[in-house]
């Protein structure tokens, strides 16, 4: 499903560092992430439909986190639309410090921070799924962890009628399909620690963004 955007909307980006990397509120910088690029793309490609993006990406969030600052940072904004991706640090904590949530965990607070935007706000939705490509063998253990945390993603998608961007899928095809030496260089090509995105890997989700959404 396509997000339609109206011109002068607030799209609000919310999540860990992956969404943050970078940002300053102090200078009204977007950082120079996915949400950057995706920013910049959308006036390139749509000039008559300026739109405010705000970004409060986090680094280190877990969902909880994103719960326990959803009045501030997300109903306070008054967004018309939201993007959400958040995910891949309740993995990585239960894989390096053994600090675990459930899926069942991660899912009622998604889905708590979800019914609040449904109620409080007018927004629409866009979710993105966390996740991982495997540069260390060990990284391949996170799938377990992970996997059913994108279904947790897609099945809220599919019920609050939000737009969904497979970035699993999208970018561990591209890191399968692009050339180089090893498989680890394809991975590490998008994301060198297998989390956080390249240059490349930063583009390439803010062109499946911008491809998910139109002006209106």
């Amino acid at each position: 499903m396509t997000l339609s955007i109206k011109a002068g909307s607030t799209v609000l980006f919310i999540g860990d560092s992956i969404t943050e990397w970078g940002r300053d509120d102090s200078t009204g910088s977007l950082g120079h992430g996915y949400v950057q690029r995706a920013a910049d793309l959308w006036a390139v490609v749509h000039p008559d439909h300026p739109v405010t993006v705000v970004n409060k990406g986090i680094g280190g969030n877990r969902v909880a986190d994103l719960r326990a600052r959803w009045t501030r940072d997300a109903i306070d904004v008054a967004p018309d639309v939201v993007t959400v991706m958040i995910g891949i640090n309740d993995t990585w904590r239960a894989m390096d410090s053994g600090e675990v949530t459930t899926t069942e965990a991660y899912e009622a607070d998604y889905r708590h921070i979800l019914d609040r935007l449904v109620a409080e706000t007018a927004a629409q939705l866009l979710l993105i799924e966390p996740f991982v490509l495997p540069v260390t063998p060990e990284q391949w253990a996170w799938r377990a962890d992970l996997d059913p945390r994108i279904a947790v993603v897609r099945r809220l998608a599919a019920e609050y009628g939000a737009t969904l961007v497979a970035a699993d899928g999208l970018l561990n095809e591209l890191a399968v399909n692009s050339r180089g030496e090893t498989p680890v260089s394809g991975f590490a090509r998008y994301a060198d620690d297998g989390v956080h995105l390249t240059d490349e890997g930063a583009d390439a989700l803010a062109v499946a963004w911008v491809g998910s959404t139109e002006p209106v």
